[in-house]
């Protein structure tokens, strides 16, 4: 009798660590399952928000209503657009983005709790491009002080790479025909502030205006509509100083930076040189260690 006792004793024992063990691994599971999806849902909301951070900021030159234009495409996308807290450019050059939202919870329900809030932000800096891709083959002395929006003339006519400010490039090797190439499709290479890049000489006029007239008919905005990022009317440019120079010409120069020009007109067959303004611009480059000049053209980065 005693052992039945004993025996029936132990059976409600292990029936109350087993409830008692069962609703622990119930709680446990739940609290994985909730947390995974708090984790995943705020990884995606960060990753939005890195996102709309730097893509408006790409467009802090031109307005800021143009950046919040692009914020909201972005977060309407990433179906998003509800959690939005906050959207503020800073020293006209770092974009700050906040988002919240509520995420719906699963087992927490069983304890009153339905919901819990997942916050992300992200700050897009804009940077001073270092090194890029499509520069054309042509540049700008580092003693310029650029006037953006004001009309310049870059004048290319037979000797002008030799002296003066702007100068004519080789990028692709000597030659008027990879000149040509090289100033109608951009320059398919890397380059970066240090680069010594060799001078162009020889005339090659002809190949600029068959160039700058491919690039004015190839865009689809009417002139002067330059904020669109797929016009060919928009090159990028190098900024140097001379690297080597002898009496009579420039032979190399050395790359402190990078300018985009905007085309504005036609060049006749009897035209010598480029009718265009400097803007400010992000682009596709990068920013790098080695500080470039600022003419303009801008790399955009993730910042803490």
């Amino acid at each position: 009798m005693i052992i039945k006792k004993i025996s029936k004793k132990e059976e409600g024992s292990i029936i109350v660590l087993f409830a008692v063990g069962l609703a622990a691994l119930i709680a446990m599971t739940g609290l994985v399952i909730d947390g995974g999806h708090l984790y995943m849902q705020k990884s995606r909301l960060q990753k939005t928000a890195n996102a709309a951070a730097l893509s408006g900021a790409q467009e802090i030159p031109n307005s800021e209503s143009a950046v919040n234009e692009v914020v909201s495409y972005i977060l309407a996308s990433h179906g998003e657009e509800g959690s939005l807290q906050q959207s503020s450019i800073e020293n006209n050059s770092k974009l700050y983005v906040a988002l919240e939202k509520s995420v719906p919870l699963f087992f927490a329900t069983l304890f009153g709790v339905d919901s819990l809030p997942v916050k992300a932000d992200a700050k897009a800096a804009l940077a001073p491009m270092g090194a890029a891709k499509g520069a054309v083959p042509l540049g700008i002395d580092e003693s310029v002080a650029l006037q953006y929006g004001q009309a310049y003339q870059l004048k290319v006519d037979s000797g002008d790479s030799a002296s003066g400010n702007f100068g004519v490039l080789a990028l692709q090797g000597p030659g008027a025909k990879l000149y040509g190439e090289s100033l109608t499709y951009g320059f398919d290479q890397p380059l970066k502030v240090g680069d010594i890049i060799p001078t162009q000489t020889g005339n090659i006029a002809g190949e600029t205006r068959s160039a700058i007239n491919y690039r004015i008919d190839s865009c689809p905005y009417p002139s002067g509509e330059y904020q669109n990022r797929d016009c060919p009317r928009v090159m990028l440019v190098i900024v140097y100083k001379p690297y080597e120079k002898t009496t009579t010409q420039f032979k190399s120069i050395k790359i402190t930076g990078f300018a985009y020009f905007y085309v504005t007109d036609r060049m006749g067959s009897s035209d010598d040189s480029i009718k265009g303004i400097f803007i400010k611009r992000t682009g596709a480059g990068t920013a790098e260690t080695a500080m470039p000049l600022d003419r303009g053209a801008y790399a955009v980065r993730l910042t803490e």
